[in-house]
């Protein structure tokens, strides 16, 4: 059965750029705001519009059962969530099938499976995926500093349920894993509802990159190559790219492989990515999958020449992929960077009314924006108010042609981070293709 209407579960960017491909393929959108939002260009892109509640997410776009209320109300036969909010939300994606609504994703017992990170490295070690050396069972500060000794200092303390860089506390000494296992505890029950906590070794220098996968109910799995995410501002992507510059040929096929493999074990279906930790000598890492698509799906759309909004339609119908891994080919390079409204040297954010935004429009440049000009920027959601993407032949080309796209923007009113992004640029490490998730860092950000 053709989905015919699609409630999008999300706001600003996401959601209008899901409403695009919707678009394209003739399906009828929905889209919900909070009262922050309702002036929002994807509110009127959208075929039809609900106000969803107060700004605060929890009063709004993490009201799981309005979201269904909703969708039941105007016809809507299927929901995307998006990345973020409630796309890794098992429960929500439970209700959804409960109530016979079609959810464009996978099964909520994968993103389960998936979203407890300890869980999911016990997982891709009983299939061979190799994971970074930790200790799962930390429940105590003493429970943690043994751990340390053990795996050896320095070692990252992570939230089992975390994401986004919350949670997250590099430990030097064991004086610094007493100092922020604590607040790793606290941060992780106040953001995720869970106050389960994990140790891995810090390897470093390292590099971040995932691997695009795709898969149907038939059991075939396939790769849309890889994306370099190392530039990376507290432990959240700023830059990505694809291919990456970084990794030998030998590595990127080991790579795709275990991404296959990951994928199998668990019977995911749908588009997903699985991430790894790239160490110095070409050594690799599980880091989790996400269940969902990802901010930076973008790259992989331009040398991949396929629409990943479009397959996740057809996937959730229940649809065969309609290419083999031979039919996939990766042409040319492009790079992606969020542009986010935050004060370009501290990364805090600038919220306000945008009073001039203009965007290049050169072929082989895409722009997904949220806001438009007269938007207002609010202080109750993420800062990504837009994404450059530039694609070209070679990652020569595409240097080249990203630097004059950043500075051909003119956004006003409020502050961008788009004068770091152009450093990034400058930066000779990162022209080599050699760089990793200290980049910024070492360029004098705190990153």
């Amino acid at each position: 059965m053709a989905i015919q209407k699609v409630l999008i579960a999300n706001r600003g960017e996401i959601a209008r750029r899901i409403i695009r491909t919707c678009q394209e393929r003739g399906v009828k959108t929905v889209a919900v705001y909070s009262e922050a939002d309702k002036d929002l260009p994807y509110v009127s892109a959208a075929d039809e519009s609900r106000c969803i509640g107060e700004p605060p997410v929890a009063k709004s776009y993490l009201q799981m059962d309005k979201m269904i209320e909703v969708a039941k109300e105007v016809g809507a036969d299927a929901i995307h969530p998006g990345y973020g909010l409630l796309s890794e939300n098992d429960e929500f994606a439970r209700k959804v099938i409960q109530e016979g609504i079609i959810w464009i994703g996978p099964d909520p017992e994968v993103i389960a499976l998936m979203g407890d990170k300890v869980v999911a490295r016990q997982t891709m070690q009983n299939v061979g995926v190799p994971v970074v050396p930790g200790a799962d069972q930390i429940s105590t500060i003493e429970d943690a500093v043994q751990a340390a000794e053990q795996i050896g200092l320095p070692v990252m303390i992570k939230a089992s349920a975390g994401g986004g860089g919350i949670g997250m506390y590099v430990c030097h000494t064991l004086e610094d894993v007493k100092q922020f296992f604590p607040t790793a505890q606290s941060r992780a029950k106040a953001y995720f509802g869970n106050d389960r906590l994990f140790i891995e070794k810090w390897v470093s220098p390292s590099r971040h990159v995932e691997v695009q996968i795709i898969a149907d109910a038939s059991g075939q799995v396939l790769h849309l190559y890889e994306r370099e995410c190392s530039v990376q501002r507290r432990n959240q992507k700023v830059i990505e790219e694809s291919l990456s510059p970084s990794i030998s040929s030998e590595t990127r096929i080991r790579l795709h492989e275990m991404a296959i493999q990951a994928a199998q074990a668990v019977q995911y279906t749908g588009v997903g990515t699985v991430e790894f930790l790239v160490g110095p000598n070409d050594e690799f890492y599980f880091l989790e999958m996400n269940t969902r698509l990802q901010v930076e799906h973008p790259v992989t759309e331009c040398i991949t020449e396929l629409d990943l909004v479009s397959l996740q339609l057809d996937l959730a119908m229940g649809n065969n992929i309609p290419f083999s891994q031979d039919e996939v080919r990766a042409k040319g390079h492009a790079m992606e960077f969020r542009i986010c409204a935050e004060d370009p040297k501290q990364f805090i954010p600038s919220p306000g009314k945008i009073s001039r935004f203009r965007i290049p429009k050169e072929k082989g440049i895409r722009v997904d924006a949220g806001v438009k000009e007269g938007s207002v920027v609010t202080p109750f959601y993420d800062s990504l108010i837009a994404k450059c993407i530039v694609s070209g032949s070679n990652r020569e080309e595409v240097l080249e042609k990203s630097k004059q796209a950043l500075q051909s923007f003119e956004i006003e009113g409020i502050k961008t981070n788009i004068p770091t992004l152009i450093r990034v640029l400058e930066e000779s490490k990162f022209v080599q293709g050699n760089y990793h998730t200290q980049l910024l860092k070492e360029m004098g950000y705190k990153a």
